[in-house]
């Protein structure tokens, strides 16, 4: 009984932690797109607790916390306090419009059950479910940043791949050594700093967050 409700709780979990994926690509509004991110990081830091509850590992509830500190806490309020001190609201053209990112991003799921169908079919884990949804997720992380013009909106996307990683690694895995988890976040948390700090000066020196420009720059 409690396998099943593990298995319940671990798949409507992944499923929202997909839709909020969708619901980032049909965003064009800074604060909801941070929002977006935050409820997901929580989701997935809720996945990690399941996950020890079931297998009994401490290290894996030390994960969860850790997932919920910095990725559902410290990054979106630095994202935030970011969009305040760059006054950018929203992304106003992105490169392909909402619906049809939207498509895409049903499309972008489709292939990835297809593409992990072999594996999903062979697997006895709780989490099976997970490996289709952790692609999928990368994938719209990575159209997200292909599709979006706002410096700050393709950091998104770097991080819902990054979320999507995550919930594949320990979906598959269950767990890693602790040195490379906190290693894992330190580099997120960098990460974002340092794309931080070069919106700022994108900002500053040409006055727009709009990356398109620096095509022209190449020789």
């Amino acid at each position: 009984m409690a396998d099943l409700l593990s298995i319940d709780t671990i798949n409507f979990l992944a499923a929202a932690i997909l839709l909020m994926s969708l619901l980032v690509m049909a965003s064009t509004r800074m604060g909801q797109l941070v929002r977006s991110f935050a409820i997901q990081s929580v989701m997935l830091a809720a996945v990690a607790a399941v996950l020890a509850y079931y297998t009994g590992s401490n290290q894996i509830y030390l994960v969860a916390g850790l997932t919920l500190l910095v990725k559902g806490i410290i990054i979106p309020r630095f994202l935030m306090y970011s969009i305040d001190r760059l006054k950018v609201r929203r992304e106003v053209e992105p490169l392909v419009g909402i619906p049809a990112s939207l498509l895409i991003s049903g499309a972008l799921i489709i292939v990835s059950y297809y593409v992990t169908e072999p594996l999903i079919s062979s697997a006895e884990t709780v989490t099976r479910n997970c490996l289709a949804i952790s692609l999928s997720v990368v994938l719209i992380g990575m159209f997200m940043m292909i599709s979006r013009r706002k410096a700050m909106t393709q950091m998104i996307g770097l991080l819902l791949m990054e979320n999507g990683l995550f919930l594949g690694i320990i979906s598959t895995t269950y767990e890693m050594p602790l040195i490379v988890e906190i290693g894992i976040f330190f580099d997120v948390f960098m990460a974002v700093l340092i794309m931080g700090i070069f919106a700022f000066r994108v900002n500053r020196t040409f006055e727009t967050l709009d990356t398109t420009f620096m095509r022209r720059l190449r020789g």
